[in-house]
């Protein structure tokens, strides 16, 4: 297993999958079971978007098990990319989602139906509860991978969206206004697709091989650029090599030949400071300018 799933407290982050995997199915069917009971739009929207975490939570688990395989001759650097096309799917499937939810709370706008505000109140009660704790399952893992930070995200917004479902309930309840059930369902899509353009960002960005989020490359060259030994560096490029694993290539002119300590301390300094695990350093030190064949 990846040393980022190693250290930190708590529940196991395959427990952590299979937990909130079998919650939110769970919580989804009950939403859609008391939605249509209810005629409540905005439990629906809310199973719907609870059902597509669900699926991010099975792809993204999948991925994350596929991205501790061994490399092999044809995939050398194993399947770690695999956690980056996880989190582009799973922006596909929100998309997907929303484009449901808006089109049948269109439909309920323009034909307003008694609700049940009791039963919203209830069920949404019970989505912040479920929710709170899935989003907490993920809490001390969501620094070291895109894929986990992304379902923590996820569930803390959907117990803020079940929280106002349940304001809104509550207002039913005392105003009987039933149009606040399809306002509260567009807020709903408006998070989903905040939460969907966040995710597509930062998964397309890796996809194209920027510099990962957690990374300042600037501070990175300073380090470099700090060691006596050194005199000037170029060809840096920093990239993923999936959601939670990157790497770095370096070219360091230095005054003098250097031996294996002098890589070993900036890998480990890398590994250390920056979380860079896999790093390359091409050490030139005879001074000349055309010593480099092929650098930027």
């Amino acid at each position: 297993m990846d040393h980022s799933y190693k250290h930190n407290p708590g529940i196991n982050i395959g427990m952590a999958f299979k937990a909130g995997i079998a919650l939110n199915i769970s919580f989804s069917l009950i939403e859609v079971l008391f939605g249509f009971l209810s005629n409540s739009v905005a439990l629906i929207a809310d199973a719907g978007h609870n059902f597509s975490d669900v699926l991010a939570l099975l792809f993204s688990w999948t991925a994350i098990r596929l991205s501790q395989r061994k490399p092999t001759t044809k995939f050398t650097y194993g399947f770690r990319r695999s956690t980056i096309l996880t989190a582009i799917l799973n922006t596909v499937l929100l998309i997907v989602a929303v484009s449901f939810l808006l089109w049948e709370t269109i439909q309920r706008t323009g034909n307003p139906q008694e609700i049940n505000s009791k039963n919203v109140i209830i069920v949404a009660s019970i989505g912040i509860l479920i929710n709170s704790f899935t989003a907490w399952l993920f809490m001390s893992y969501k620094k070291h991978d895109l894929n986990v930070r992304s379902a923590f995200i996820h569930f803390v917004a959907d117990a803020l969206v079940s929280f106002g479902v349940v304001v809104a309930g509550i207002i039913m309840a005392l105003t009987g206004s039933t149009w606040i059930d399809p306002v509260v369902s567009f807020i709903i899509i408006a998070v989903i697709l905040y939460s969907a353009g966040r995710l597509l960002i930062d998964s397309v960005s890796l996809a194209l091989d920027a510099v990962p989020e957690h990374i300042e490359i600037e501070k990175v060259r300073q380090y470099l650029n700090s060691l006596p030994e050194v005199t000037q560096i170029h060809d840096l490029h920093v990239w993923a090599l999936g959601t939670n694993v990157s790497a770095l290539t370096v070219h360091l002119e230095t005054r003098s030949e250097t031996d294996i300590g002098f890589l070993k301390n900036i890998q480990d300094h890398l590994r250390n400071s920056f979380n860079i695990e896999h790093s390359t350093i091409q050490v030139e030190y005879d001074g000349r300018s055309d010593a480099c064949n092929n650098c930027n």
